[in-house]
This record gives structure tokens, C-alpha cells and sequence, in this order.
């Protein structure tokens, strides 16, 4: 049966959404098993991990300080000598981990892919690409493969059987870098799901004047998070982590909702892939309504008090 590693992502000692996407997908490709960097997670952490699916927990102790790319690679490939697929979610960092992990292991790797699939025992992926005005099918045909998943592309479910996932600890001997950590002072994270990781995203443009109000109200109720264009980030309306494009936050929500966006081609890349487009301009020749799937020309001043009061007359029931 085909071992399929997946790299646990955790947030506060947590396994993140994106992780428990990542293990549902591996089980339609062999038998998951999860890798933990750092200190042992705790038994209710494994038991998250054994309900969608993971049969192990390979912990790499020696990971707890594995910042550098180089040593987080080096403990990847002692955890995962024996899988056939890695997967892992697609940030910044895991990128060049898997950039890093393929060249010490002779593997493909595929990075942004929105699905993965076994096709005549070779792994292929889909992604969407240049600026998602593409589909593209990837076949990697090393024996190993290494794939960097984007969050939102797989419905996270419980296994048929369950279990709280087994602890195997690995020893791995890291490589000594350049650069060394002279200190590491984490940046309070925002209110609510990160951008990245949301199923539903709002989103403001230069339509807002600055005032987020209505773009926050909207997403709360929604349950989402509030993402940007970067001519609002620009003029210091929002900050730079809030910005959705292609030097931004790349996003696959199941909606996106664009308010008082033209929809440059710079910001289209960044949330093109998304599920369900919902567009608010007041321009009907924006470019942003080329995309939609729903549209709606008027003042967002107007469009979204209506929006919010319909839904929440609709919860109410």
C-alpha cells in the first residue's frame, strides 16, 4: 500500500484546517501518515489526526527549532524515507521546503497544486496557472512525489475508521546553516482564520474610501476574513498582510467576494481559482465582472447593508 506523508501545520500547538485537508486528500491516495515537527503533540492532537485518517504520528524532536528551510528538509526526509507521496500545504516556507526536500531525495515536486490524484500509478496534479487563466495537468514521474497542496481544494472529513494516530518518534540529524536565530518574537496573529486558510474571503478595494466597516461586517458574518486589493494596502488603508494577488496572498476560497475591486490582472492571480466569484463595482465596465460568477453594479455603500441585512433576516428564519 502507498505511504502518503503529509507535514502536519499547526497554529498554538494545533493542527491547522489546511493539515486535516491534507490527510482526507492522502487517503484517496494510500495510508496517511502525519509528520510533526517539534515536541510531541498532545494525545487529543493525535486523536485529530487519527479521525481524518493518519495511522501514524512521526514526531522529529529535533525539528523544534527548524526554522531554516535546509534543517526542516533534512528532518522531512528522515520522517518520510519510506513514503511514496508527500504532501504539504502550500506557503511560502513549504515551498522551499519541498524545493529543498526534493533535491536530497531525488523527487518531483509540484508546488500550488489545487488536487491530486494516482493515474496509472503515477502521481498528477492540477493547478491553475499563470494567473489562473490556465488548468494544467502534471504528471511526476520520479518514484517519489512531493506536493505542496493549497488550502480550501479538499473537503476535510472524518476516516470510515477511526483511532487516535500512533506516536513513532524519529531521529534526524540536522544540517548546520549559515545563519543563525538570534531571537524569535512572534506577531500577534489576527482575529479569526487566516487569509490564506479561509473558506470565505471579503475583500475591499479603492470602492471603500478606506472604510473597512461594512467589508468586516459582512465577512464576520460570513465567517470569513477580510482581504484587500493593493491599491487600498497602497494608500495605507489595510495593512500589507490583508493584500490578495499575486505579490500578496494567493486564495482558493469556496467564495470570494470582490467589493469596490476593478480586478486588475495583478489582483485576478491571486483569487481567480476561487470557488464562487461575487462582484460589487460601481463601474459595469469593471474587469472584475469578466470573472464573476454573480454581479452586482452599485456604491458598495449601498449593496452591502442590504447584503448583511438579508442574511442575517434569513439566519434569524
Amino acid at each position: 500500500m502507498t505511504t502518503v506523508a503529509v507535514l502536519v501545520e499547526s497554529r498554538g500547538g494545533e493542527a491547522t484546517q489546511p493539515t486535516h485537508e491534507a490527510i482526507t486528500l492522502a487517503r484517496t491516495l494510500g495510508t496517511p501518515v502525519a509528520v510533526w515537527l517539534g515536541a510531541a503533540p498532545d494525545p487529543a492532537q493525535n486523536a485529530r489526526l487519527g479521525i481524518h485518517g493518519a495511522t501514524e504520528v512521526r514526531v522529529v524532536p529535533a525539528a523544534e527549532d527548524a526554522r531554516q528551510p535546509a534543517r526542516a528538509a533534512a528532518a522531512l526526509a528522515a520522517a518520510t524515507a519510506d513514503a511514496d507521496i508527500v504532501l504539504m500545504i502550500s506557503t511560502f516556507v513549504n515551498k522551499e521546503i519541498a524545493t529543498r526536500l526534493a533535491l536530497l531525495t531525488g523527487a518531483g515536486v509540484v508546488v500550488d497544486a489545487a488536487g491530486v490524484e494516482l493515474v496509472d500509478g503515477h502521481v498528477e496534479t492540477l493547478q491553475t496557472v499563470f494567473a489562473a487563466t490556465w488548468n494544467v495537468r502534471t504528471r511526476i514521474a520520479a518514484e517519489k512525489a512531493i506536493v505542496a497542496i493549497r488550502p480550501n481544494t479538499t473537503l476535510a472529513s472524518p476516516a470510515e475508521e477511526t483511532g487516535a494516530a500512533t506516536t513513532v518518534v524519529v531521529d534526524a540529524e540536522l544540517p548546520e546553516v549559515p545563519e543563525v536565530i538570534a531571537s524569535v518574537e512572534p506577531v500577534p496573529a489576527p482575529e479569526g482564520v487566516p487569509l490564506a486558510e479561509a473558506p470565505v474571503v471579503v475583500s475591499g478595494g479603492r470602492g471603500t474610501n478606506g472604510d473597512y466597516t461594512l467589508v468586516r461586517e459582512l465577512a464576520d458574518l460570513l465567517g470569513g476574513a477580510v482581504g484587500a486589493s493593493r491599491d487600498a494596502t497602497d494608500e495605507g488603508w489595510i495593512s500589507h498582510e490583508h493584500m490578495v494577488g499575486q505579490t500578496g496572498t494567493t486564495v482558493t476560497p469556496a467564495l470570494y467576494v470582490a467589493c469596490g475591486i476593478s480586478g486588475a490582472v495583478h489582483h485576478r492571480g491571486g483569487m481567480q481559482a476561487s470557488g464562487t466569484i461575487v462582484a460589487v463595482n460601481i463601474d459595469p465596465d469593471a474587469p472584475i465582472f469578466e470573472i464573476a460568477d454573480f454581479g452586482v453594479v452599485g456604491d458598495l455603500g449601498d449593496v452591502l447593508p442590504q447584503a448583511i441585512a438579508h442574511i442575517e433576516k434569513h439566519r434569524a428564519g
